[in-house]
């Protein structure tokens, strides 16, 4: 299932996707079915491929996300139903005839995951979690807060910028490049876990399926400008400097509603819209409001909220999220599982109009109503918080070695990427007049695959550097 086997077996006949890079840069990953190499394609979740020698290859989908259902709901009943699927989602995740234990973050979903496995389990549940030393990007706080509540058996670790020496090994286990700044952390905490257990449950899938993320609520807030002003207003700022204050405001002022979430979830590519592609390849002029048109579903109809949160499940969720999980977890021997992603708690899930789960003003509607006197009460008034790196002050800091690198472009790099615009990004970031760390990561992730590449090393399994010690 890895790449690396296919470089391997016969690297000849791999060539890199021009159009591939262009996807890389604006998701931060290659979405299915694509590859970063032309000719290989991921087979996407939900289908079956079968090969015959008569036949050949056949491709069918056997399952989809269900639609939501229209009608009046009895919310009590629903809340009832939701605790129920949630206990036997868990439940059904416990059998292991190995050491078993969770990550915990102290976000909902994670904290809900061990409140249900501390009811169930026969001894302490063991917990890991990872910290930052920059406290507004550390929760590893609120994570012991949660273990203390449950008594769990809790081990936690602060991650350092001089996590930066990992780079190279946790790039390697990505086959293809992958620029979700998270991993290294989730590969120390997988790393922490396996010195302890075989087998760690997580709470990932909650929020596409509940509604979790803050670009849900921001987007179903923002009102839409009447479409002539909103032409107007982005003819105005595509014209306006790089550096003018308000550009970026103006230009996702005139985009439609869609157009305004895919700016939530993907990296402009457009030059004039604050990208860095090369305009001689056709993906690298694709604006930041189409960038989703591929992955749009007619079927939810009305329902845009319901419409976000299916699209993350069928995108972010297993071209980002899961993928990082799976490569890091793995990388260690580790098992790592899924509960809130158990099909029948999906199905439930999808079923609910968006309206249920998430509004303006409030994200997991239902989802925090069935947890109340499950998780600390706490936790269901607490702001969302990412997993996220403290990816910005690092760049302007202990990793600005590598920002600078990028005003030095590669060969290979040159032939997908615009030196000005680059050398833009890194200007504006390192004096702190934006923050293009995002962008800048895309970058410097890209540049080292393609160096990876060029000199022959994709084929080899990356070396695991030291587990830390908590």
């Amino acid at each position: 299932s890895e790449l690396r086997s296919m470089w391997a077996f016969d690297s000849s006949v791999l060539k890199v996707s021009a159009d591939a890079v262009m996807q890389y840069l604006a998701f931060g990953y290659v979405p299915d079915p694509h590859s970063i190499f032309d000719g290989v394609h991921k087979l996407p979740p939900g289908h079956l491929l079968t090969w015959n020698s008569r036949d050949g290859i056949a491709i069918r989908r056997y399952w989809s996300p269900p639609t939501p259902t229209q009608g009046s709901y009895d919310e009590a009943a629903l809340i009832a139903s939701l605790r129920d699927k949630l206990d036997a989602a868990v439940a059904s995740h416990l059998e292991s005839e190995v050491p078993l234990g969770a990550f915990l973050s102290g976000g909902l979903d994670s904290s809900t995951v061990v409140a249900l496995m501390s009811r169930r389990a026969s001894g302490r549940v063991r917990t890991f979690s990872i910290g930052f030393g920059e406290a507004e990007f550390d929760e590893s706080a609120t994570a012991r807060a949660v273990a203390e509540h449950f008594g769990t058996e809790h081990t936690s670790f602060i991650v350092r910028p001089d996590a930066e020496t990992m780079f190279d090994s946790i790039a390697a286990m990505f086959d293809e490049p992958f620029a979700d700044s998270s991993a290294i952390p989730t590969f120390l905490v997988a790393q922490l876990a396996r010195q302890s257990v075989t087998v760690t449950l997580s709470g990932d899938g909650g929020d596409e399926l509940f509604g979790g993320y803050t670009r849900y609520g921001e987007t179903l807030a923002n009102p839409l400008p009447p479409s002539a002003v909103a032409k107007c207003l982005a003819a105005v700022g595509l014209k306006l400097p790089h550096f003018s204050p308000g550009r970026n405001q103006l230009i996702n002022m005139g985009r439609s509603r869609w157009g305004r979430y895919a700016s939530t979830v993907v990296q402009p590519v457009r030059i004039d819209e604050g990208g860095v592609a090369s305009s001689a390849h056709a993906g690298g002029n694709i604006a930041i409001a189409d960038q989703l048109n591929a992955y749009l579903s007619q079927e939810i109809g009305d329902d845009f909220a319901a419409s976000m949160m299916r699209l993350d499940l069928q995108t972010y969720l297993p071209g980002d999220i899961l993928t990082k999980v799976d490569r890091t977890s793995m990388a260690v021997s580790l098992e790592a599982r899924v509960p809130l992603l158990d099909v029948d708690l999906v199905d439930f899930a999808l079923r609910l109009p968006g309206y249920l789960r998430v509004t303006p003003n409030e994200s997991k509607r239902l989802f925090r109503k069935a947890i109340k006197g499950i998780v600390p009460d706490f936790l269901l008034t607490r702001p969302k918080r990412g997993f996220e790196v403290p990816l910005g002050p690092w760049l302007r800091g202990p990793l600005r070695h590598r920002a600078e690198a990028l005003r030095r472009l590669s060969p290979a790099m040159k032939l997908y990427v615009d030196q000005i615009a680059v050398d833009r990004l890194v200007g504006e970031h390192v004096i702190g007049r934006r923050d293009h760390s995002g962008s800048l990561w895309r970058l410097i992730v890209l540049d080292h695959w393609l160096e990876a590449l060029g000199h022959g090393l994709l084929g080899k399994p990356p070396s695991l550097p030291s587990a830390p010690s908590a």
